[in-house]
């Protein structure tokens, strides 16, 4: 029996984006699966870790700075020597390295250790900071690393060009297309009447954190001209996180309360998905961002900042647009492009899915069953 150890700096990230990844463990025969990372899930509206055999609770911090992540280490350190592991599969930036430093001697003893990269700090056109501080310390610990698994094509050649390890490229973490595909307009009216959504109103999605990184506030801000020529749209942020008051600040000194809702962490966000017409993205950074294949196999049409998450997935007016950050003027007219051209609409939709779907579960754990057992 193999014995696999996914660790992260919190455990909704295992829950949200790696289940893909225990089912094709499992589908490879008898495997044993826990997990190591800090307990937030109270946070999530109660996500629950109920498909791997144990869980460990271990105080991860996101910030370097923290002697919290000494603590994991020596926790991590312990569990590792105790379990003995044939593979060890960690994520985050700061789970990463801390897992990675725990790991030396059962690496040194045949255990297998995966780093699973969701998105480069460093990056074309990213900050000469973020390659001052970030580029060393990942370039350092790929030496303590048996093979790098990278989600988007620039970090893949960047890696395999200036790494020493073995690095792959997988299509994200994958989506489920049974949780999310496009409906009937009549299944629509259903879906909004069981959220309690007005049925006539249209509505938009902005899905993510409430982080500065995610930039919803420039979402809020395109709304202000949107409503004036479209009253009924509303614009639904799903997410929760220190920037929520921030927002609704925002949300109320533009007087928009009416046409922009929190609607915080939901764990049906397929249904307000379905719910929607158009989702937006504004993010500054991505790996490469979930929500947008998510929203285009629920049959979406999709507006997003240049980044290169972004660029990876969309083709600017083919199917989807990208426009440039920060740029509240050029998002709104955008929106209300969309909004007034159903035709225009119904064939980015389409090309959407079709990029989306190299995107899905199914095709992600092919990968990672050649990256796991065929290499």
């Amino acid at each position: 029996m193999r014995k696999v150890l996914l660790t992260a700096t919190v455990q909704s990230h295992i829950c949200q984006f790696h289940k893909p990844l225990v089912e094709m463990l499992r589908e490879q025969g008898d495997v044993e699966i826990h997990v190591a990372a800090r307990n937030n899930l109270a946070e999530k509206n109660g996500l629950k870790l109920d498909f791997v055999d144990k869980v460990y609770d271990i105080p991860f911090s996101r910030s370097p700075k923290s002697t919290d992540n000494i603590k994991a280490y020596k926790q991590l350190k312990k569990i590792i020597s105790e379990e003995n592991y044939d593979i060890i599969h960690c994520n985050t930036p700061m789970g990463g390295i801390v897992t990675r430093l725990a790991a030396k001697k059962a690496r040194k003893k045949g255990c297998k250790v995966i780093y699973t990269a969701h998105g480069f700090h460093f990056y074309n056109g990213a900050a000469k900071l973020n390659w001052i501080i970030y580029y060393p310390i990942e370039k350092l610990f790929a030496r303590k690393t048996d093979i790098l698994i990278t989600i988007n094509k620039e970090d893949y050649i960047l890696a395999k060009e200036r790494f020493s390890c073995k690095v792959e490229h997988i299509y994200g973490v994958g989506v489920d297309p049974k949780r999310y595909y496009p409906v009937s307009a009549a299944e629509q009216v259903a879906i909004k009447e069981k959220l309690g959504l007005k049925t006539d109103n249209r509505y938009i999605i902005c899905v993510g954190e409430l982080l500065p990184n995610k930039n919803q506030s420039i979402a809020i801000k395109a709304m202000k001209m949107v409503v004036e020529e479209f009253p009924s749209v509303v614009l639904l942020l799903a997410g929760n996180g220190p920037e929520r008051e921030n927002l609704e600040n925002l949300i109320k000194s533009l007087e928009l309360e009416n046409n922009v809702k929190l609607i915080g962490y939901v764990t049906n966000l397929e249904e307000y998905q379905k719910a929607s017409d158009i989702a937006v993205s504004c993010s500054k950074r991505e790996g490469l961002p979930l929500n947008i294949v998510e929203a285009m196999l629920s049959g979406n049409a999709v507006i997003a900042t240049y980044n290169r998450g972004h660029r990876e997935l969309i083709q600017n007016e083919v199917n989807g647009v990208l426009i440039d950050q920060n740029d509240t003027d050029s998002l709104s007219k955008k929106i209300m492009y969309l909004l007034d051209n159903e035709e225009i609409c119904r064939e980015m939709r389409s090309k959407g899915m079709e990029i989306a779907f190299q995107y899905t579960c199914n095709e992600v754990k092919k990968e990672l069953v050649r990256i796991y057992f065929e290499e």
